[in-house]
C-alpha cells in the first residue's frame, strides 16, 4: 500500500517508486533489473506529471502542443524541466539522470542475461527521491537504506552549496557577473580570498567524492560517511549566511 503523500497528483509516481524499493529489498539479479526500470519510469512520470499541472500549482504554463512534443522522449523532458523549472533541480545533475536512463534502456531492450549492480540502482533511486521532494514538496514513500538516505542528504547539500557559492561570487564580482559553472565560482572565490585553504581543500575533495558516488564509479557507502556530510553542511551554512 502506498503511503499517503500531500499532493494527490504525486501518488502515481510514489506508487512506482515504492514498488521499485520493495523489489530492491528482495535482492536478486531480476529484481535489481526490474527496480532499475521502475525507478526510471517513476522519474519520467514525475517530470510529466509536474509539467502537466495547472499554472495555479506550478506557476508555469506549457501549451498542449508543446507538452505533447516534449513528452515524446526522455531527453526532451529533462530539457523542459531545466527550461521551465530550474529552481526544482537543486542537487540534481541532469547528466547523471540521463546516464542512468541510458543504462535502464540497455537493461530493458537487451533484457535477459543482463544485470545491474545494486549500488547503481540505489543511487538512481535516491536521485529519484531527491527529485520527488523537489517537485512535490513531499517525502518519498519508502526509505531505501540509511546509507542511501545519507547520500540523498549529501546530494541536497551539494546543490545548496553550488547555489550559495555561485551567488557569493556574483555579489563580489565588480561586473556583477554570475559564474556559469561551479568551478568558475570556486576559482573566483579562491582568487578573491573568499575561500580559506581548508574549505577549498574540502570542497575539492567532496566534489571528487560526489562525482565518483553519483556515477557509480566507487562504493558510495565507503565514500560518504556521516562526518563528511556534517562538514559539508558547515560549509554550506557559511556561504548561505554570506548571501543572507
Amino acid at each position: 500500500m502506498v503511503k499517503k503523500v500531500e499532493s494527490p497528483w504525486a501518488s502515481g509516481p510514489a506508487e512506482i517508486l515504492q514498488h521499485a524499493v520493495w523489489l530492491l529489498s528482495k535482492d536478486s539479479d531480476t529484481n535489481r533489473r526490474l527496480a532499475m526500470i521502475l525507478t526510471d519510469n517513476a522519474v519520467e512520470q514525475m517530470i510529466k506529471t509536474y509539467l502537466s499541472l495547472p499554472k495555479r500549482v506550478t506557476g508555469i504554463k506549457i501549451s498542449r502542443n508543446r507538452y505533447q512534443e516534449i513528452s515524446e522522449n526522455f531527453p526532451a523532458l529533462l530539457d523542459a524541466l531545466e527550461e521551465f523549472a530550474p529552481e526544482k533541480l537543486e542537487g540534481i545533475d541532469l547528466g547523471s539522470i540521463e546516464w542512468y536512463h541510458r543504462l535502464r534502456n540497455e537493461l530493458y531492450h537487451q533484457g535477459m542475461g543482463l544485470t545491474v549492480e545494486r549500488d547503481k540502482v540505489e543511487i538512481y533511486a535516491e536521485l529519484a527521491n531527491v527529485l520527488f521532494r523537489n517537485l512535490f514538496g513531499a517525502e518519498p514513500p519508502e526509505k531505501i537504506s540509511d546509507e542511501a538516505e545519507l547520500l540523498g542528504r549529501f546530494i541536497k547539500l551539494w546543490g545548496r552549496l553550488e547555489n550559495a557559492m555561485t551567488e557569493t561570487a556574483s555579489r563580489h564580482s565588480l561586473l556583477g557577473l554570475r559564474p556559469r559553472q561551479f568551478l568558475d565560482a570556486t576559482r573566483f572565490l579562491r582568487g578573491a580570498n573568499l575561500m580559506p585553504d581548508d574549505i577549498y581543500r574540502d570542497v575539492t575533495k567532496y566534489r571528487q567524492l560526489r562525482n565518483l558516488a553519483i556515477h557509480g564509479q566507487a562504493d558510495y557507502k565507503e565514500l560518504l560517511k556521516k562526518d563528511v556530510v556534517e562538514r559539508l553542511e558547515e560549509i554550506v551554512k557559511k556561504y548561505e549566511e554570506e548571501v543572507g
